[in-house]
């Protein structure tokens, strides 16, 4: 009787194992990014690339993320997760980051064999969202952005003394939204959201820092947050889409606004897969 316990048990922990999936895993070198690509066992692969925000380090590489990763590699999509500052070989602060050195990691991903080069999709939370439209505005081969909580302007850079650009361009920083003087009280009492509503009351710097989303050559999803405490990211979207309509913006676009606080879009991913399974199907 122990002889035929052992065996049975023996038979449900081997099919255990062989039931567990796992994927390749590749971290790829570039100069100032942490980039880690998974892949499936396809060939041809659509490429989703992931921006975490401004927690910082590379998001979508850590447990929390690893049931989600898995989804888009078991729909037959390559993913590729970015650390793009607090991450190794990365700059330490959210300020100042390079948008060509972030593509450059992304077009590296792409030399691998079984990796669709020609689909590119970006999938951006927070900053992360900014960053998401800021490369898909510079470099016409992005086919998709989903922006979750994003912005439709650049910010300052998270530093003691906010005056820097979060993002640079070919060695030059993006115009950016100031802290204004009225912005300040906001800020010393941590209204996150009351300080980045007063600094967009500043219209003229408004114009200056938009996002040319206009320029992205693909579809584009937002999902925002009614009651982000963070920043006003449904108005921002708004205008966003109100942007695309004024510049005739060819491509699909649609936004998804979530109740909820800023954390509240990533728990439906499955808006985010709905979306492409229409417009960045595998096929």
């Amino acid at each position: 009787m122990n002889k035929i316990r052992i065996q049975i048990i023996f038979f449900i922990a081997f099919f255990s194992v062989l039931s567990i999936k796992t994927y390749a895993q590749e971290t790829l070198k570039t100069s100032n990014i942490e980039s880690v690509l998974y892949l499936g066992s396809g060939e041809c692969q659509p490429l989703i690339v992931g921006f975490g925000g401004s927690e910082g380090g590379n998001a979508w590489t850590s447990d929390y993320w690893k049931k989600t990763r898995d989804q888009f590699i078991e729909k037959g999509y390559a993913f590729l997760a970015i650390g793009y500052f607090g991450a190794i070989g990365t700059p330490k602060l959210l300020e100042k980051i390079a948008i060509e050195d972030v593509y450059n990691a992304i077009k590296k991903a792409t030399n691998n064999k079984k990796v669709n080069g020609k689909k590119i999709a970006i999938v951006g939370g927070s900053r992360g969202a900014d960053l998401a439209l800021l490369v898909g505005s510079y470099y016409k081969d992005i086919d998709c952005v989903i922006g979750l909580v994003a912005s439709n302007v650049v910010f300052p850079g998270n530093t003691n003394h906010f005056t820097t650009s979060t993002w640079t361009f070919e060695g030059k920083e993006l115009p950016f939204v100031p802290v204004n003087e009225e912005a300040v009280p906001y800020l010393m009492k941590r209204d996150l959201r009351g300080t980045f509503e007063t600094m967009l009351k500043d219209s003229v710097a408004e114009k200056k820092a938009l996002i040319k989303v206009e320029k992205i050559k693909g579809t584009i999803l937002l999902i925002s947050a009614t009651e982000d405490e963070v920043a006003p990211t449904t108005p921002m979207s708004d205008k966003i889409i109100a942007r695309l309509k004024e510049q005739k913006f060819k491509y699909h676009n649609e936004h998804i606004a979530i109740e909820g606080g800023h954390a509240e879009p990533i728990k439906h991913f499955d808006l985010v897969f709905d979306f492409l399974d229409k417009y960045f199907s595998v096929k």
